[in-house]
């Protein structure tokens, strides 16, 4: 049992390392061909990324990025390409930020309000994906696009207009973006935790606060999937939906529910830039959402999983700046070593489901040539003279 436990274990970290490893191979021999040293850029991008200051940022970064994967996560869970969380968080970002500056209220209530009206947006506005895919029959590939588009070049592009403050937009104008909320009603950083295990964080980094909500997504995903009757029947519904119809479950009822709570979690992802600067601008942080699908695949739908390839893919991004200031190599050579990341993790995921089949079909076989006499019929005692 403990070395089919250890095969198990091996075989589910063989992927997404062997995917990185690949990923760091070609990408070394891109900067030969390029002119470039792999080993100085490398060795540039963990220097970088080993200073405190730096981590801050890889962690701010993965934040949004870890919420943007579980959003997508939760949606291929039911078999469900969840392809609109640009759309629903930028949604939700523009709405929370403009009506957050529209109430006063005491801090932790002012927060939570935020965050319940983009989690309450992201989510509506991801169930009309759902509801087409169940009434009219809209593969939600196609309805969640359009709807990215309806909300990046409609009703943000006119929201922004309606509710900017700050001044006239223009090439040079001053800010455009929404009325600010009050900095005292916005969620405080915590460097004080980081700095109780650490030293003090320099040159004025601030880890978002939002990292704990993050945390909390993360555990509320796992217990739900894991620990709840509906986690069982979301994942049995995705897995087949026949058999889960046979068994109770509504699939046309667990696929609205899945794109919903995938919707409420996507309603996050712009939270973190909202709680830092208090107000949407006229360019927020973009391709949050398109990331995120690389970010569930890498981490296999697994809420731990997509911490690491959050944090993966942020340090390839934060650290990716020092390449320039070096001049070790072009800071492109991570954009390559993402999709690199990307197209082996899914060659090296699909070889390992197939030696998996291999194991278990090999494990069948011997328990039907070797079976078992089971403990609770013991054998006779003419079956044990003879």
């Amino acid at each position: 049992m403990n070395e089919r436990l250890t095969r198990r274990l091996i075989l589910a970290a063989a992927a997404p390392v062997s995917a990185l490893c690949i990923a760091v191979a070609l990408s070394a021999i891109v900067l030969l061909i390029a002119g470039s040293n792999p080993i100085t850029a490398y060795l540039d991008m963990l220097e970088h990324g080993s200073k405190l200051e730096t981590q801050v940022d890889i962690l701010n970064r993965a934040t949004p990025l870890y919420l943007a994967g579980v959003a997508v996560a939760i949606g291929f869970k039911m078999n469900l390409f969840n392809i609109g969380v640009e759309g629903q968080y930028l949604l939700a970002f523009i709405v929370a930020a403009h009506l957050g500056a529209q109430v006063e209220l005491p801090q932790v209530l002012h927060i939570a309000y935020v965050l319940v009206v983009a989690m309450v947006i992201g989510g509506a506005f991801a169930g009309v994906a759902g509801v087409l895919k169940v009434t009219r029959g809209v593969n939600e590939v196609i309805s969640t696009i359009m709807l990215n588009a309806v909300v990046i070049s409609g009703l943000a592009a006119w929201w922004i207009v309606e509710w900017q403050a700050g001044g006239e937009i223009s090439a040079t104008g001053g800010r455009v973006g929404t009325e600010p909320i009050d900095e005292s009603r916005l969620m405080p950083d915590i460097n004080s935790w980081l700095e109780f295990f650490t030293r003090e964080v320099g040159f004025g980094k601030e880890l978002t606060g939002m990292l704990i909500v993050a945390v909390v997504v993360g555990v509320f995903y796992h217990v739900l999937l894991t620990r709840t009757v509906l986690g069982f029947d979301l994942r049995s519904s995705g897995a087949n939906q026949h058999a889960s119809h046979v068994g109770g479950v509504s699939p046309k009822r667990m696929i609205v529910i899945a794109i919903v709570l995938s919707g409420v979690v996507a309603g996050l992802v712009g939270m973190p830039e909202l709680m830092d600067s208090g107000y949407y601008p006229s360019n927020p942080v973009s391709g949050l959402g398109f990331l995120g699908i690389a970010v569930a695949l890498l981490g296999r739908n697994h809420p731990a999983g997509v911490a690491v390839a959050a944090v993966i893919f942020s340090f390839l991004d934060v650290s990716s700046g020092i390449l320039q200031v070096t001049g070790a190599a072009s800071r492109e050579i991570v954009e390559i070593m993402k999709g690199v990341i990307i197209v082996t993790a899914v060659i090296a995921y699909e070889v390992v489901r197939r030696i998996r089949e291999r194991d278990e079909a090999a494990a069948a076989a011997a328990a039907m040539t070797n079976p078992k006499v089971p403990s609770d019929n013991p054998p006779t005692a003419a079956e044990v003279s003879v």
